[in-house]
């Protein structure tokens, strides 16, 4: 059975992705590496539970010891690297955190699993020539838009926040262990995610919860801030593409062709809201909405062209956002 290491696999993304992984490939033996700090839930992955093929150890990635000994004891043969503090105002709050985590991190995944798959600089390890590491980036790490245009793989680097700038680092890390050392490595910038399992810091989820506490729906400045949301499945199973299809050395962007200002996010919710769970009062949820300072440094639009995933190979989105956030918010109300 081959051992496949999964970071971060009881936050939002890596939550939805080890049980649709484990489930689609009895083969592979899953290992679900997470700290658990306050944006990891063991009952996120509580189906997982029941699967003979899936193993959950509670650790830290920046933990050298522990990583090489997870790779010696399970012989892994993959990595799929989701681990990472991913809150924009906590990294404005507590920045060395995100360094820690997300470059030191990254960087003991990468060297530990170049130990174990190479025996020197493109020089593979016999029966370890399949190995591969993929590492989960954002869209963050290119800076903002103005009202056109989009992301493309090429788009020069230009983060504007601790949390871009550490996930900026941690894919050059990545980078060079391919560049320099031969390792295969693949890595993913994605757009802004939702669905079930996310932690109620974000914004999809935070609205719902204030929503059905009849408490204010806060939005920063004029809620004109743009994002292209994806629906968390579909980037789980763009992952699954890339680790299986892509090409070593590359870079992917994932988006959902879904963009939407946060104002027009929150009404959407609102009404989502107003029809399956009304108000007591008969009040409409949106009268909740209230404006609160802009964040520092926030960036206008993000939006991804996801053509090469698209076109190299094969990628495409199941729900669009209409689809997508009626779902969201009908897990929400049933937790």
């Amino acid at each position: 059975m081959k051992s496949i290491l999964v970071t971060g696999g009881a936050g939002f993304i890596g939550s939805n992705f080890v049980p649709y992984f484990a489930q689609k490939y009895p083969e592979y033996h899953v290992i679900n590496l997470d700290k658990l700090t306050y944006a990891g839930d063991l009952t996120n992955v509580s189906e997982c539970n029941d699967m003979s093929n899936y193993t959950f150890v509670q650790g830290d990635i920046c933990d050298r010891a522990l990583i090489e000994k997870l790779f010696a004891d399970y012989d892994i043969r993959g990595v799929i690297h989701f681990a990472a503090e991913s809150h924009v105002d906590n990294s404005i709050k507590n920045p060395m955190a995100f360094i820690q985590t997300n470059v030191e991190g990254t960087f003991t995944l990468c060297d530990v699993a170049y130990h174990h798959w190479m025996e020197a600089p493109h020089k593979v390890k016999q029966g370890y020539e399949n190995c591969r590491f993929h590492h989960i980036s954002t869209d963050e790490v290119y800076g903002t838009l103005g009202e056109t245009g989009y992301f493309t793989e090429n788009t020069p680097y230009a983060p504007n926040s601790p949390y871009s700038a550490s996930k900026a680092s941690s894919d050059f890390i990545v980078r060079a262990y391919h560049h320099t050392f031969g390792m295969n490595v693949t890595t993913s910038n994605c757009s802004n995610n939702y669905g079930p399992k996310q932690h109620n810091e974000k914004l999809i989820p935070h609205i719902i919860s204030k929503a059905l506490a009849e408490q204010p729906l806060p939005i920063y400045g004029q809620g004109l801030n743009i994002r292209d949301w994806l629906y968390v499945l579909d980037h789980c199973k763009a992952i699954d593409l890339i680790f299986h299809k892509g090409k070593a050395g590359e870079t992917y962007n994932v988006g959902g062709h879904n963009e939407r200002n946060n104002i027009t996010i929150v009404k959407t919710i609102c009404a989502i809201l107003d029809e399956k769970r009304p108000r007591a009062n008969g009040a409409k949820y949106e009268e909740l909405i209230t404006f609160v300072q802009d964040r520092a440094g926030h960036d206008f639009r993000y939006a991804i062209d996801a053509t090469k995933l698209e076109d190299k190979l094969g990628w495409h989105a199941d729900e669009t956002f209409d689809t997508g956030i009626v779902k969201t918010v009908e897990w929400y109300l049933k937790g």
